[in-house]
C-alpha cells in the first residue's frame, strides 16, 4: 500500500492532483493507517494513470468520471465510449475554429504594430481601446469564448 506522497510520485503527479482528484470523487484510498493517514493499492494507482492518459487524450474530467463507470460496468461500453468521443470531437472543432479567428486577430493586431505611428501612439491599443468601447464590434471573442466554458472544461 502507498500513502499519498508515495503514489503521487509513481505517477509522477503532485500530491495536489491527487487531493483534487479525490475530491471530485475519481479516486478514493483502499484504506488507512492507524493514524488515519491514507494508503492507496495498485488499483488506485491505475486509475490514476488512467487518469492522466484520459486527461491527455483530450477528455475532460467529467468525462473520466464517466469512462470510469463504463470501464467498472459489465456492459460493453463502446457505444457509450463511442459517444463521448464524439462530443469531445465536436467541442475540440470549435475551440479549433475559435483559435484559428484568435490566430488572424492576432496577427492584423501584429500588423497594425508594423506601421509608422507617431511617437507614444501603439495603434493596436487605440484599436482595442475602440473595441473596448463599442463592445457589440468586438469580434464576437467573447461569445466564442462563453460558449467553450459552457462544454464542461
Amino acid at each position: 500500500m502507498l500513502t499519498i506522497g508515495q503514489l503521487a510520485k509513481e505517477a509522477d503527479v503532485p500530491i495536489s492532483t491527487v487531493r483534487y482528484y479525490e475530491g471530485r470523487g475519481l479516486l478514493r484510498p483502499d484504506g488507512r493507517t492507524a493514524s488515519s493517514y491514507r494508503l492507496f493499492g495498485p488499483k488506485t494507482l491505475h486509475q490514476l494513470r488512467f487518469i492522466r492518459a484520459a486527461q491527455s487524450s483530450g477528455f475532460t474530467l467529467e468525462d473520466i468520471a464517466r469512462l470510469l463507470e463504463l470501464r467498472a460496468g459489465e456492459a460493453d461500453p463502446c457505444g457509450e465510449v463511442r459517444e463521448l468521443i464524439l462530443t469531445r470531437l465536436e467541442s475540440i472543432e470549435e475551440e479549433l475554429s475559435r483559435l484559428r479567428h484568435v490566430r488572424g486577430v492576432l496577427k492584423e493586431t501584429v500588423a497594425w504594430c508594423d506601421k509608422p505611428r507617431a511617437k507614444g501612439c501603439c495603434e493596436a491599443v487605440s484599436r482595442l481601446d475602440k473595441e473596448a468601447a463599442n463592445p457589440k464590434s468586438a469580434r464576437g471573442a467573447k461569445g466564442a469564448r462563453g460558449k467553450a466554458r459552457g462544454k464542461g472544461k
